[in-house]
């Protein structure tokens, strides 16, 4: 048999319906952050790919300055990666939100932004190759240092919020069907996880040849040989890095070009059923930096005929 007693009898007391919220509460909280962490690696997994060419383009675009200034130079560029991702991420909600049609716009601009500047550094490595001379140190020199780096960093700043905005896209698009409280959430980790995680990286890369010398001087054999090898493979890791930082402004370019444009993902979709392996990879990959190039070419062109009609410097 039961009893209904009435509500005043009841004993329940302010700290006790407290300390139950609070409970309620942490268990949101568990499950929301339970739902990020998968999130998280699902995003992790898919954009495995952008932030490879992320650290290599980064790691080169660092690659040659003093030695004593590597370090700032990474610490400045990432200060800018993270203000890129305060404004991207809010960004890429609002869109997805309320204007979902036009995140595909947004991202072929910056991919042919990106193809733009890998076509104008091969032009440029060229215009070098072709007009080498003996550099000579006038009175101006620190300055135009001091010029080099701020543009350096402008540049790889700039590189940044292009890769850091496809790799939001990618993100986003893998948890489409989250409530949007979760997305920011897991955007925001993604971010925060993502770019210390490159720069750390980015930041042990080109400090390479110091912790060589460092082991040099260590009592052990073994330090001191593999200390002399990192010294000695230094130059060829940032030569190999400079190649595939501006192979990979082709490639990331192309790809979100190939991607958000329909008939050329049919032909990229295709290529990938008719191949496997190592041929499925050279091929589909080969499609988005021909496409890259080309775009990148076309664009070159045109701001190199405005500049000419201008009467300014053109693009390399």
């Amino acid at each position: 048999m039961c009893y209904w007693l009435p509500l005043t009898h009841l004993k329940i007391t302010k700290e006790e319906c407290m300390a139950g919220s609070l409970l309620l509460l942490l268990d949101d909280i568990a499950t929301v952050l339970d739902d990020v962490s998968v999130m998280t690696k699902v995003a992790a997994k898919k954009t495995a790919g952008v932030l490879g060419d992320d650290l290599a383009l980064n790691a080169e675009q660092v690659a040659g300055s003093a030695a004593h200034r590597e370090l700032p130079i990474v610490w400045a560029v990432c200060k800018g990666s993270f203000w890129n991702k305060v404004i991207l991420v809010p960004l890429f909600l609002a869109l997805s939100y309320f204007l979902p049609f036009l995140i595909g716009p947004v991202l072929i601009v910056g991919g042919a932004f990106l193809a733009f500047e890998g076509v104008e550094k091969v032009l440029h490595s060229i215009h070098k190759m072709r007009h080498k001379h003996d550099a000579t140190h006038s009175a101006d020199t620190v300055a135009d240092v001091a010029f080099d780096e701020k543009g350096k960093i402008k540049g790889a700043i700039r590189t940044d919020f292009i890769l850091s905005a496809e790799i939001i896209a990618i993100s986003l698009g893998s948890m489409s069907h989250e409530p949007i409280l979760k997305q920011a959430i897991a955007l925001a980790v993604i971010s925060i996880v993502f770019t210390a995680g490159v720069y750390g990286l980015v930041a042990g890369i080109v400090k390479i040849d110091d912790i060589g010398f460092w082991l040099k001087h260590k009592p052990s054999l073994i330090a001191q040989k593999f200390g002399a090898f990192l010294i000695n493979s230094t130059p060829y890791l940032m030569r190999f890095l400079t190649i595939a930082g501006t192979a990979a402004m082709f490639l990331v370019g192309g790809s979100i070009i190939v991607h958000n444009i329909p008939f050329l993902a049919h032909i990229s979709h295709e290529l990938d059923s008719q191949f496997a392996g190592i041929m499925k990879f050279l091929v589909v990959h080969g499609l988005d930096v021909l496409v890259g190039a080309i775009v990148g070419g076309i664009i070159v062109w045109v701001v190199n005929l405005i500049n000419s009609l201008r009467g300014t410097k053109a693009a390399h």
